[in-house]
């Protein structure tokens, strides 16, 4: 499944929450069921984010947002509040 959490940044604090996401990064990698995760920035809105992650299953996702609560913390006033998790849909 994916997880994508997005992010309003405003310009300076551009830095700040690089780091911060990264470390929320490097807390989920270490989580049962984490497969990749990585920080992007939008290419047309600098300003939007997103903390992008692949789990195992949905489980898995909502377990590990609890053990990445305190890194997440500093970052929740940036979070467009809006589902984060996504199944994969196979073919017809």
């Amino acid at each position: 499944m994916l997880a994508l959490i997005r992010y309003s940044v405003p310009p300076g604090q551009t830095e700040e929450f690089t780091l911060r996401a990264h470390e929320i990064v490097d807390t989920l990698a270490g989580q049962p069921g984490y497969v990749s995760g990585r920080v992007t920035r939008s290419v047309d809105e600098p300003e939007l984010w997103a903390l992008v992650s692949e789990w195992e299953g949905a489980g898995f996702y909502r377990r590990a947002l609890g053990a990445a609560r305190m890194a997440m913390y500093p970052l929740m006033t940036l979070m467009i509040n809006e589902p984060s998790a996504f199944e994969d849909v196979e073919r017809p």
